[in-house]
């Protein structure tokens, strides 16, 4: 399965629960159709990653996730030999030591026979696949997601560049695995550092910033079933408000969400400056932004 056109991309994506603008199914029609990687950047709950995930839904096709973090390498990105498992086998066969080294003459000798012997136990069949090895040798078409890859170490930003140019990775004692089907990969980044030019180069680039009204009015009320027009309509405004006060860190789609959904379980119809207050938690992250907000309610809900 794959996207036809960027209206079939709309449509996939909101039968996946995603509703996207055109701006940002045009770039994913783009990137399946000409196999180049996304680089997603915006504020934090944006639904950066939720894009991922909903092409992984609309395209049936297995979610990979490398979740990125300070001092994340190579080793928990692609592979790690499984020592246990090697020193086992090594374990079972000591008894061939003996067959190996029959007929040398010296020291150096039998160490040299052993060493002929070191390609079985660097094999694939002792390797560790991690998320990129895995998303590499899949069979199957699958969605790569690199997560908040802003808040790994340049060095390991360096090591993406041979995936993402030529989908390949090297495995020094086995050589290049070069990509069984091309992945669609999504790389994430909430601007914790600035990506290289090198990186944004091989990328599709799209910011996502906070929705239109209209956008998250439809988000709302797909994702909340049962919300009144009139309360989903007050709440999107008070967001909208919000937002444009001095804050911390401003509300987004998924606190919007989750004020919507705290709104519902207690029945509330109507969106008071009481019914904001008590449900505050929902929105803000930080005390200052709160009290902020609090000095602000009559502009927000009135």
């Amino acid at each position: 399965m794959t996207f036809t056109s960027v209206a079939d991309v709309q449509d996939k994506l909101e039968k996946a629960d995603y509703i996207t603008s055109r701006e940002i199914a045009t770039v994913v029609f783009l990137a399946a159709a000409t196999n180049k990687p996304i680089l997603v950047e915006g504020p934090a709950g944006v639904g950066k990653t939720e894009l991922a995930k909903a092409v992984s839904r609309a395209l049936d096709l297995q979610l990979i996730r490398l979740q990125c973090y300070e001092g994340l390498d190579e080793a928990k990105a692609l592979y790690e030999w499984e020592y246990a498992k090697q020193l086992l086998y090594t374990q079972m066969v000591k008894e061939k030591i003996q067959d190996v080294i029959a007929g040398a003459k010296t020291l150096s000798d039998a160490v040299e026979k052993i060493a002929s012997q070191e390609d079985a136990f660097f094999s694939e069949r002792f390797i560790l696949p991690r998320p990129l090895l895995q998303a590499i040798t899949s069979e199957r078409p699958v969605v790569l997601l690199i997560d908040e890859v802003d808040k790994s170490d340049p060095e390991f930003e360096a090591f993406l560049l041979e995936l993402l140019s030529d989908f390949q990775v090297s495995i020094p004692e086995i050589g290049t695995k070069t990509a069984v089907e091309i992945p669609f990969v999504v790389l994430t980044s909430n601007n914790y550092r600035d990506m290289s030019d090198a990186l944004k180069r091989r990328c599709i680039h799209i910011y996502i910033d906070y929705p239109e009204k209209d956008l998250e009015l439809k988000i709302v009320r797909l994702k909340i079933p049962g919300i009144s027009e009139r309360l989903s309509d007050r709440l999107v405004d008070s967001i909208r408000a919000i937002r444009n006060l001095d804050l911390k860190k401003k509300p987004c789609i998924s606190e919007t969400l989750d004020w919507a959904r705290s709104l519902m379980t207690l029945s509330a119809d109507e969106l008071t400056s009481e019914v904001l207050v008590d449900t505050l938690n929902m929105i803000c992250k930080y005390k200052a932004d709160a009290e902020t907000v609090k000095a602000n309610i009559e502009g927000i809900v009135g």
